[in-house]
């Protein structure tokens, strides 16, 4: 016995002359490595998954055409998906290289079947269920890689619960969002760099996945030195270099695949008459700021203020986590494993914090919300382990349980209001009663294929299924102004406009574009639904003349 420890514990090393000294004792770790997390292999965890999925199902899927409020950023995506089921390109107007169309791709591939065998189900409403399908996929992947991330299992499963249940995640995850997709590929990237096999094909896979997230959503590209340094902390030391390099190129091999198609259509570089990468790059660096986010008023602190009013635990108490998961990585086994979505917040949160001259989007918050998850859960699970190494086994439990009982008390009353808001309200039977009245069927227009109507991407697709025609009959409010092929059409300006339908987003954005603003000014209301500024207007337009 006496010997055997000895080996475990204990090596010989040459002195100078070379003979051998006495034995060198070598400090064990107070924490132990975990053993490698096989999902496939363990039925407990996949029970325990699928019962997650259920309440996330529930909780997400239930209402979901009807809450949050149609935006045009998700009419948009879409519109561009229904443009290449049609084949008519990558978008419904001129693509202009605003974002990398790898992400709307997706969308038109996971809505193919459904779009051919029901076309007018394309609209926002119906295809939000394939966003729960995607949001179903990454909960998956979460768990997966808390797991292969040491957290144990009621940790994993608090770190999908955070992910999946908060009211700000349900608000976020139903929209078609690019980030939602986005998120998607950056986790399989994650799972596939913490792999416990540690074959090389696993680290290049995972840089092929994460350079599928930023062609989905180009800001994701701020999670990739995390992606990088939680490969190098899970592959094996002796093809620790080959791993990353291998991920490395792998993902930028990838990515150039979109210069090279600018390049390919000759819209790498700026020219007359077309439109250009560089164009597209330089309009999002260079776009109106939104301000500080710790400035009263500003555009980013107004997205902040819409952030925390759907919930604060998770973005506050998760941010917090993660600095203290990046200050103190040695405090245990999870700590320094959870090192890595630590640093994920911490780029993300950082360049939403202190660039204070770029753009802040609403969506933005989405590409953090499960590292912040799972950074608050692996804080949790180091807090267990301190007071089980710290206290009596007959004391730890109890003071454990009774600080969970704390958070859970702030947290699941304003995450029930939260979420019976999102099950029960419905302020989209705006849209629906806007479209519906626009509809031929209903009586109001005859003939719309000779009808001339402006309106945001949210309603564009309902109109187009309704007999409008694409692009010239059902326009697109902000190319009136800024696509010159349209303008063309429009030889009268606003007097070519018979109707334009004011959402609140068109009222926003109108003071920006004279064309619109022209048609609201020289426009009357003939069926208003809802009240307020949340009010959807169908205005005919004055002097142009309805046909």
């Amino acid at each position: 016995m006496t010997s055997t420890l000895t080996s475990a514990t204990t090596r010989h090393r040459p002195a100078a002359g070379g003979a051998a000294t006495g034995p060198r004792t070598v400090p064990i770790s107070p924490f132990p490595p975990a053993p490698p997390f096989r999902f496939w292999a363990s039925r407990p965890d996949q029970l325990l998954c699928i019962a997650l999925l259920a309440a996330i199902t529930v909780v997400q899927g239930v209402n979901i055409g009807g809450f949050p409020s149609f935006s045009d950023d998700e009419g948009t995506y879409l519109a561009q998906a229904w443009a290449i089921q049609q084949g008519e390109g990558l978008a419904h107007y001129e693509y202009w290289y605003d974002h990398p169309p790898l992400g709307w791709l997706q969308i038109a591939v996971l809505t193919w079947l459904p779009a051919l065998l029901a076309p007018e189900s394309m609209t926002v409403g119906s295809v939000r269920a394939v966003m729960l399908c995607v949001t179903l996929v990454t909960a998956t992947l979460l768990y997966v890689l808390a797991r292969r991330l040491a957290l144990p299992r009621w940790a994993a499963a608090l770190t999908v619960g955070l992910f999946g249940l908060s009211p700000l995640s349900v608000e976020l995850h139903r929209q078609i969002f690019l980030d939602n997709i986005a998120v998607a590929w950056i986790l399989a990237a994650f799972v596939l760099a913490a792999s416990p096999s540690r074959h090389l094909w696993h680290h290049f896979a995972a840089g092929i996945c994460a350079a599928v997230a930023v062609l989905s959503k180009e800001t994701i590209l701020l999670a990739l030195p995390a992606l990088m340094f939680t490969m190098w902390r899970h592959s094996h030391h002796a093809t620790r270099k080959f791993a990353v390099t291998g991920a490395l190129t792998s993902c930028v091999l990838i990515g150039l695949l979109y210069p090279l198609f600018a390049l390919l259509n000759n819209e790498l570089l700026p020219g007359k008459d077309h439109v250009s990468l560089w164009d597209g790059v330089v309009y999002q660096l260079s776009r109106p700021g939104s301000g500080s986010i710790f400035v009263d008023g500003s555009g980013a602190n107004k997205v902040l203020d819409s952030w925390l009013y759907y919930d604060k635990v998770l973005p506050l108490a998760g941010l917090a986590a993660a600095l203290l998961l990046a200050a103190c990585h040695r405090w245990s086994v999870t700590a320094r494993a959870a090192a890595g979505p630590a640093f994920a917040v911490v780029l993300l949160g950082s360049v939403a914090a202190f660039r204070s001259s770029g753009y802040l989007p609403d969506m933005y918050i989405i590409q953090a919300l499960p590292f912040l998850a799972l950074c608050l859960a692996a804080v949790a699970a180091s807090v267990w382990g301190l007071l089980h190494r710290r206290l009596p086994r007959a004391a730890a439990a109890p003071a454990f349980v009774m600080l969970l009982a704390l958070g859970a008390t702030y947290t699941v009353p304003h995450w029930y209001d939260g979420t019976r808001t999102a099950m029960a309200d419905d302020p989209n039977a705006r849209f629906r009663a806007a479209a519906a009245w626009l509809d031929p069927a209903a009586g109001h227009v005859t003939d719309p294929a000779r009808t001339r109507v402006l309106v945001d991407d949210s309603l564009w697709l309902d109109l187009v299924h309704a007999g409008y025609a694409p692009g010239t009959g059902a326009i697109w409010f902000y190319k009136a102004d800024l696509d010159p092929a349209v303008k063309k059409t429009l030889d009268d300006g606003w007097r070519d406009i018979d109707y334009i339908v004011a959402t609140p987003t068109v009222r926003r954005d109108a003071k920006d574009l004279p064309t619109t603003a022209a048609a609201l000014e020289n426009s009357e209301p003939v069926a208003v639904f809802g009240e307020g500024d949340q009010r959807v207007e169908i205005r005919r337009t004055v002097g142009g003349g309805a046909r």
